[in-house]
């Protein structure tokens, strides 16, 4: 795979969809393999329809000067995110027919989804660049290097920013009652 800008795939202002295509497919694929989730071959086909759908659907939006696979990458992780709450939805609908969850199983969930909001809050309060570093790192999968040349920041600089970030999550968990776990 060539790791070319986004502009590169662009013939008189229109994605070369095809090319796109055949160069990222295998991208892709890595990218679910990767992953610490089962797919079968129908869903990761199906994942891979809908990111090239997506990359189509927003190609006037595209910033022509980023790396295409920093943008597909993007848009994996986000539809399998996606894909994981369905099923998640999906068996929990299921485990309450079945009445096969305990009501200890039920209070871990709330408490899961508590931890996760109270998370969501407090990134939406960080500084602006402590937003971009963290959810580059963490939702993007970008390594130090990549977020360092983006925002033209020392790499430890970064590393520094990212442990205060994870000291802050820790200490509003554990104030909160929640436990924290690395």
């Amino acid at each position: 795979m060539k790791n070319y800008l986004i502009k590169e795939y662009m013939e008189n202002g229109v994605l070369d969809i095809e090319r796109v295509m055949y160069e990222f497919t295998p991208y892709i694929y890595a990218i679910i393999n990767n992953k610490k989730i089962i797919l079968n071959e129908e869903d990761k086909e199906e994942v891979i329809s809908d990111v090239f759908l997506a990359v189509w659907k927003n190609q006037n939006k595209l910033d022509l000067d980023r790396k295409m696979s920093l943008y597909i990458g993007g848009i994996v992780n986000n539809i399998i995110s996606k894909k994981i709450s369905k099923i998640s939805n999906f068996l929990d609908i299921n485990e309450y027919e079945n009445n096969l969850f305990t009501l200890e199983n039920f209070d871990l969930k709330i408490e899961n989804k508590d931890k996760t909001d109270l998370i969501l809050r407090e990134i939406e309060n960080m500084k602006q660049e402590d937003k971009k570093i963290f959810i580059s790192y963490y939702y993007y999968s970008k390594s130090l290097k990549e977020i360092s040349e983006e925002l033209n920041i020392k790499e430890e600089k970064i590393k520094s920013r990212l442990f205060r970030i994870r000291k802050k999550l820790k200490k509003l968990l554990e104030k909160r009652g929640y436990s924290y776990y690395e």
